[in-house]
This record gives structure tokens, sequence and C-alpha cells, in this order.
């Protein structure tokens, strides 16, 4: 894959070298993302951060990875405030903010619509979500997340067992994801959902056509046994048509310590996109594993801006340039990333 001036729309787009590259260019980004040093290489460039759907990680995420980069962010966070409100299309909105920005970050409720909006584009655009349909960077940084806790522990992705436990049918971090392991080898995956929120079936086909095993099952419990990793996801309560619908379902599927203790290995690694629902009713990933040595979440979350780093230095063509000109951090920085 040639990343220079690239739309970064689906995992679809990569070959397992090219996730490979990204991690190789996230590696080197760790310095400026754990503050131990400063790059100007985006000097002067522009992030348009579209976000028409409400998001916290991802779209602060996107703005420190450019701002860490030494280029300046402009956003839009809410469709109420934007002009699409008015009646603008999506083709008109990418061909004015194309005009004011060197790359943008969209996310947008409707599937396929980032596809749609980067047809018009004059710059280089990347896919922060669109519907329950994809989240690329989400899967890259997953993925990334995967490898460095297994290989902590002397395991690798190939022939990994990973359990995805949840609302699989609209969760589009674990479409992606699902889509981003057909590129690895001999994957053992348990699907764990209601019958009713089943990952979709033309993923699970295609899991199973490129050699990976997999079992679908509604019980939480014994689907747990003899996984390398879990891949927790919340209700998709904005998919469903009403609050109602989503209770249905809400707190069906509950990770604590006394069922991880009774059913997984003792490093069996939890991961989450975030955000999870810590709400009485909801409660998927239970506070009582907040400091367990194998709670991943927050490593997720970090991971994610080496990650997003990455992509902007690779699609911006910078990637050989971040070490030049660099300088040390001034500033107190504390141990945040002991």
């Amino acid at each position: 894959m040639d990343f220079r001036g690239s739309h970064i729309i689906s995992v679809k787009q990569f070959e397992r070298q090219d996730v490979e590259r990204v991690f190789e260019v996230a590696n080197t980004m760790e310095p400026y993302a754990q503050r131990h040093k400063i790059t100007k290489s985006l000097e002067g460039a522009i992030l348009g951060n579209m976000f028409f759907e409400p998001s916290t990680r991802t779209r602060v995420s996107f703005g420190c990875a450019f701002n860490l980069l030494g280029g300046h962010v402009r956003e839009t966070t809410d469709v109420e405030t934007s002009s699409i409100t008015k009646g603008e299309s999506l083709y008109d909105t990418a061909r004015v903010i194309s005009g004011y920005s060197d790359v943008i970050v969209m996310r947008h409720p409707k599937a396929n619509s980032v596809t749609e909006f980067a047809k018009a584009s004059r710059v280089p655009v990347i896919n922060g979500g669109d519907g329950s349909n994809e989240h690329p960077s989400q899967a890259l940084l997953d993925l990334y997340t995967i490898e460095k806790e297994l290989s902590s522990k002397t395991r690798q992705i190939d022939g990994m067992h990973i359990a995805m436990v949840g609302d699989l049918k609209h969760g589009r971090t674990v479409h992606s994801l699902s889509q981003l392991l057909l590129l690895y080898k001999k994957i053992s995956f348990t699907l764990i959902s209601p019958k009713e929120l089943k990952m979709p079936i033309e993923i699970v086909e295609k899991l199973k056509e490129a050699g990976h095993s997999v079992i679908e099952t509604d019980e939480m419990e014994s689907g747990l046994n003899d996984n390398d990793t879990i891949y927790l996801t919340r209700i998709q309560e904005e998919r469903f048509r009403t609050k109602l619908e989503a209770d249905v379902y809400r707190g069906r599927f509950r990770l604590n310590q006394a069922i991880y203790t009774r059913n997984c290995q003792p490093n069996t690694v939890i991961m989450h996109p975030l955000p999870r629902d810590s709400r009485e009713e909801a409660n998927e990933l239970d506070s009582d594993l907040n400091q367990h040595p194998n709670l991943a979440i927050f490593r997720q979350t970090d991971n994610g801006v080496l990650i997003r780093m990455a992509l902007f230095a690779l699609v911006l063509d910078v990637a050989s340039k971040v070490n030049e000109n660099t300088m040390d951090v001034s500033w107190y920085t504390g141990r945040r990333f002991d």
C-alpha cells in the first residue's frame, strides 16, 4: 500500500505488511507520545477533525496525535452546529473543509458515509467510525495492543485464541478487528453474544474461509475458557430504535474478578474499546478488575495515540522526518507512562 496521500477508509485496504509498517512507525512515536521529546514534523499543517457523532477518546486521541506531531487541529463536534442542518450535502462539506485542511478525520452515524465524503475531498480522509460499519484506526490500535500484550507473555497473534463478547452485530470495532485478523493464521475465535446480536454472517464466513476456527455461543462463562485475549463490547444503544430495545440485552454479559478467576487463564488479556458502560444495569466490565495487571484497556488508549500519529505521518509522508529538528520537553511530565 502506498500510504502517501491515501484515504484510510477500511481495514480491507491493508495487507499484513501494511499493518506491520504502521506498527513499525508507531513504535518510533513513543518518545513524543510519552512527552520525552517534541517534534515539529507537521508544523503548519491543519487537521480537520469532523465528528458528527458523539466521541471522547477517538476525537481527542486523533487531535492529540496531530498536535504531538506539531500540527494544528480545527474541529466540528456536533451535527447540530454544522451546515448539514441547513441541508448541505456531504459532497459540499468535503469540498469546503478539504480546502481548509491538510488531512481530515471524519466520524458519521451513517454506514459508508465516510467513503462518500472522501470521494469529494481534495485531501486524505481517515475514517473515525461510520455507523456500525467500520473503525479502522481502532482495529489497528487493538491489534497493536494484542501484539504487545502477547509478546510480553512470549506469545503471538498467529495461533492465538480470542473471545469477542457483547453486541457483535452492531459493534464496528469487532467488525474491523475481525477483518484485520483475516491477515493472520490459525486463530480460534469464540463469539459470545445474544442470538439476536450475533456477528454478521458474512464476517463469520470470511473467518472460516481464511482457515480460522469459529465457535458462536450465547453462554458467557463456558466461552471464556482457554483464551489468550477477551475483547468485550458494550450494547450499542445508539444503533437500536429505542432505549427499551437495548435494555433487553444490557447487563447480559458481565466480566468481573470472580468470573475471570473462575474461567480464564491467569494471563488472559482483557480488552475493551471503551466507553465501557459502568451503570449498574450494564456494568459489562466491572471496576473490581481496574487494578488487574492483565487489564489492557488503558494501554489500548495510550496505544491509540501512537497508531494515529503513525497514520498521519505515513499519509502526509513525514514518517522519515519525525526525528529531525527535535528537542527535549521542558515541562514537568510526571510518571504517567511508567
